[in-house]
């Protein structure tokens, strides 16, 4: 079976948990974009763990966790990842598998992405771990790849030439000093040495996967409307988070895929600047997010917080082809008198009709006005519910108005952060 697991939000969605929760049913986990701009955050009795590169699958024994070459890898954090799993009694060997056509990020990538950010007239809330400028040098077609480090000539050549334009760019422009080219050749073939055990052409393991009809589960990294196409940019990442990049992310052929799980909070996050129609006010946020431990895995950053957000919500489903959603944090809302659903938006006190074609213009996006559906909240705890039926009525109220607007079933809900807090409904 093919699986795809997506955010339908701005990312932050729970999707580490619920990547956690199939991986036990998947023979292939894989992460097909972004870099360690991401943190999906799994807990296993008690104990928290980030990943930022690897899939969570890793959790699970004898599973094998790819990293395709749609991901641009730090080496720095990929090697902290595999050395903190290993303390931690978790073999990664034989199992981890990473693209040698993944994009180096390079110090200099994440100099810049900091120095660009605070010279911005309106800031992005970058992550500042150089992603974008990875990115932009892998379309610039100047790009370091991990397999370049394995042939002396082409490395020294690569970084000889990218050093000659940025550090003349960095003294410049930016009165930044540059960097050295012996530092940084002897840091990444020391880096190429530790990682050359994990490397393969990740695209002919997954055909070959695909071919013996295996199970495979992709994982998706931050969320729809932080798509590089389809988001609220420039709010945005620098890579397309949607389902549709498996395929230039891994290298695949077009194929047909089984499920594609939209992951949603009951409420609504974002990290960083851009539009949020329905954030709360300060004093709410404070108090969801407190309840709801909503500060970044990458960054610490406090999240904002505001009500779900239904014309969103159907605009990603579209995009992706949604089959089916998991519901997380519905613990979080617990002791609300009252639940709001954005259902429309008034642009310039009209109601927008053809709400699709505004959505992915932050400029207009952060000018629109919610409507609401109010409902009626719950005060019961939910935390060891493990029952659809069993949910208070309100709270089951809640998640069947949510199908009824969006046409697309609730598979999973979540009431808390370990892997039993989890309700299946068939």
């Amino acid at each position: 079976m093919i699986k795809v697991i997506v955010g339908l939000q701005w990312g932050d969605e729970g999707k580490g948990k619920i990547i956690d929760l199939m991986a036990q049913d998947s023979d292939y986990i894989v992460r097909f974009q972004g870099g360690n701009n991401a943190g999906h955050t799994v807990v296993v009795n008690d104990k928290e763990f980030v990943f930022h590169l690897i899939p969570s699958g890793i959790l699970h024994s004898e599973k094998t966790c790819v990293i395709a070459n749609g991901v641009v890898v730090d080496p720095v954090v990929l090697l902290e990842e595999i050395s903190t799993l290993k303390k931690e009694g978790i073999d990664v060997g034989g199992r981890l598998k990473i693209s040698g056509f993944c994009h180096l990020i390079m110090p200099y990538h994440k100099i810049m992405d900091r120095i660009r950010e605070k010279k911005r007239m309106h800031r992005l809330g970058t992550t500042g771990k150089g992603i974008g400028p990875c990115y932009a040098d892998k379309v610039a077609r100047c790009g370091i790849r991990i397999i370049d480090l394995f042939d002396n000539s082409i490395f020294k050549e690569k970084l000889r030439d990218n050093l000659k334009e940025k550090n003349a760019i960095f003294k410049k422009v930016y009165g930044y000093h540059g960097f050295s080219f012996n530092k940084i050749y002897n840091q990444y073939k020391e880096y190429a040495h530790n990682l050359l055990p994990y490397i393969c052409n990740t695209s002919i393991l997954l055909r070959e996967a695909i071919k013996s009809r295996k199970s495979i589960l992709f994982e998706g990294a931050q969320g729809t409307f932080l798509d590089i196409d389809f988001g609220t940019y420039p709010y945005v990442t620098s890579s397309s988070t949607i389902a549709g990049s498996i395929y230039t992310g891994t290298g695949i052929k077009p194929l047909k895929i089984d499920k594609i799980i939209g992951v949603i909070k009951a409420y609504t996050t974002r990290v960083g600047e851009g539009p949020f129609p329905t954030e709360f006010s300060s004093s709410f946020s404070e108090i969801i997010r407190q309840r709801g431990n909503e500060f970044g895995a990458t960054t610490g950053r406090p999240r904002r917080c505001g009500w779900l957000d239904a014309v969103m919500l159907k605009a990603a489903i579209d995009i992706n082809d949604v089959s089916e959603m998991a519901v997380m944090k519905l613990d979080v809302l617990e002791g609300l008198r009252k639940i709001r659903i954005c259902k429309g938006y008034k642009y310039k006190n009209k109601l927008l009709k053809k709400l699709e074609d505004f959505i992915f213009d932050a400029y207009i996006f952060r000018r629109v006005k919610p409507i609401y559906e109010e409902m009626d909240g719950w005060s019961e705890s939910l935390a060891d519910i493990r029952d659809f039926k069993k949910l208070p009525l309100n709270a089951r109220k809640y998640l069947r108005r949510l199908e009824e607007i969006l046409s697309v079933p609730i598979s999973i809900v979540s009431v808390g952060s370990q892997r039993q807090q989890t309700i299946y409904i068939n």
